[in-house]
């Protein structure tokens, strides 16, 4: 999945802005101001094998999965910049299925809305079952 489909992935989620509060280069994703997306270029600006920039993708995580993750997929580390207990980076480079990055997008996302006051968390529901 490259940095295009998981763009595309996160601005279906309802009621997501995103932001530039760090550098032009990371977008930061946010329901109801809440972060739970960034994406940006790596951190070397490493490229694939077609010389391809690879892009990173910080998701925020229950700690316990977010170690299993990292046990599973090399392409996942703890959180760049981020608190490495709640928080992984997922290297886009193509070696983790798409499935399974939308997973970890969804589980973020869910992470975020449940600590939200009642109220938004029944206006995000509505949204949810509008599509």
């Amino acid at each position: 999945m490259d940095q295009i489909k998981v763009h595309e992935y996160l601005i279906k989620k309802p009621l997501v802005l995103v932001t530039k509060p760090f550098a032009q280069e990371v977008d930061v994703y946010k329901v109801n101001h809440k972060m739970f997306a960034t994406l940006a270029v790596g951190n070397d600006g490493e490229t694939n094998e077609n010389g391809e920039v690879i892009w990173w993708l910080n998701l925020k995580c229950d700690p316990d999965e977010a170690l299993s993750l990292r046990d599973i997929f090399p392409a996942v580390i703890p959180g760049y910049h981020m608190n490495k207990r709640l928080w992984n980076t997922v290297i886009l480079d193509g070696s983790i299925p798409q499935g399974e990055i939308e997973r970890m997008i969804d589980n973020s996302f869910n992470l975020v809305v449940e600590n939200m006051p009642e109220k938004d968390r029944n206006m995000i529901a509505q949204h949810l079952n509008a599509d």
